[in-house]
């Protein structure tokens, strides 16, 4: 048996097919007409008017985060149930993070405590310069109360949505939420670029200025001239032609996985101490990820005991995202709430997800899980 993977790739011919066509033109470097395709795909799937392919969904949220005007010694509300990413880029140009707990319903940020946060902060004239969002494990987080409540102060909202692409929000795609958003391409996404991500937003010259920065912001002029500091985060154009690819199949690889979603669902409720990530009524996710809760005291076993069964048996499992507040390197950032955040992760697992595991495979793990019932 081959090990099982939590998300592994799932590739074909048709993405054969355009890397050897990208390969086959010679346009080997960054940039060319299958990056071109591949930011029209994207925007036309989002339902915005302008994307910018990057290597990374991390360089994306760093360039949307400069172009929002966040500085030095500023504040920037970030979800605390994430990967580190989000709140690292916040570093990245001088501010500070600060992390802010989930909701119980959606496991996605709490626009309640952001409500909260955002009037307390007022009234200390202590507002963030913006606030960012995550779309967790393919969930988009409750966009109505927290782009009103950041248009009440007039700070722009950020939508990572780099677990999220293919995603809903009251029937708007998720990506097309507050001033900008990114997506993440890594190979463990719904689908992949081997290494990329793609900046998106309503505002066109917000992504002709992040063109600008992002190829070393050089003049359009013959020889190379700078007036500015830029940065290398063009995604090149053979993994563009992959990410073509990749997104044409994006609604066959959502739909195995939902149903996987559902047999992980069906066979494992019925056990005493197992329950799922809560999928809000608002939206679509894209079940990116299938994630569980575990009892120890109603199950028998804990979700490290099922970890480690996995393990033995050659498949991957992980502990849901451990929150950043309870990261060594955040210890010291400001942290409004985290009980909840900390619950998840103290009882969460990912299972293997991949919009290629067999049907056999799939039984297998069931059966592991089930196994560790005592």
């Amino acid at each position: 048996m081959t090990r099982i993977y939590l998300s592994p790739p799932d590739v074909g011919a048709e993405e054969r097919a355009l890397i050897l066509e990208a390969f086959d033109s010679n346009w080997i470097a960054p940039l060319g007409p299958h990056v071109d395709a591949f930011e029209h795909d994207v925007a036309t799937r989002v339902g915005v008017p302008g994307a910018l392919a990057l290597t990374s969904g991390t360089a994306a949220l760093h360039l949307a985060l400069m172009l929002l005007g966040v500085k030095e010694n500023d504040e920037v509300l970030v979800p605390t149930q994430t990967f580190v990413a989000t709140a690292n880029v916040v570093t990245y140009v001088g501010a500070r993070p600060v992390l802010v707990d989930s909701h119980p319903d959606t496991w996605t940020i709490d626009p309640e405590l952001v409500a909260e946060e955002l009037a307390d902060r007022a009234r200390r004239g202590r507002l963030p310069a913006a606030v960012v969002t995550v779309d967790l494990y393919g969930q988009c987080a409750d966009y109505g109360p927290l782009l009103a409540s950041c248009a009440d102060y007039g700070i722009p909202l950020l939508e990572d949505a780099a677990e999220a692409l293919g995603a809903s929000y009251r029937g708007a795609a998720a990506g097309s939420f507050g001033s900008a958003a990114v997506f993440s391409f890594n190979g463990n996404k719904i689908i992949t670029t081997s290494g990329g991500g793609m900046l998106v937003s309503h505002d066109t010259a917000l992504i002709d200025r992040a063109r600008y920065l992002s190829t070393q912001a050089r003049e359009p002029v013959v020889h190379y001239e700078h007036r500015e500091i830029g940065f290398n985060y063009r995604l090149s154009n053979l993994l563009a032609a992959l990410g073509q690819g990749q997104l044409r199949g994006l609604d066959e690889r959502m739909e195995r996985r939902r149903s996987i979603n559902e047999r992980y669902r069906t066979a494992l409720s019925k056990l005493p101490g197992i329950t799922f990530m809560p999928y809000a009524s608002y939206g679509e996710p894209n079940y990116w990820l299938t994630c569980i809760l575990v009892d120890p005291g109603a199950f028998g076993a804990s979700g490290e005991d099922i970890r480690v069964a996995l393990e033995d048996a050659d498949i991957e499992s992980r502990p849901t995202w451990k929150p950043l507040h309870l990261q060594p390197v955040y210890a010291e950032a400001a942290t409004v709430g985290g009980s909840v955040s900390a619950a998840i992760y103290e009882r969460g697992l990912c299972l293997p997800s991949g919009s290629r595991l067999a049907a056999a495979d799939l039984d297998r793990i069931i059966d592991i899980i089930a196994d560790q019932h005592r």
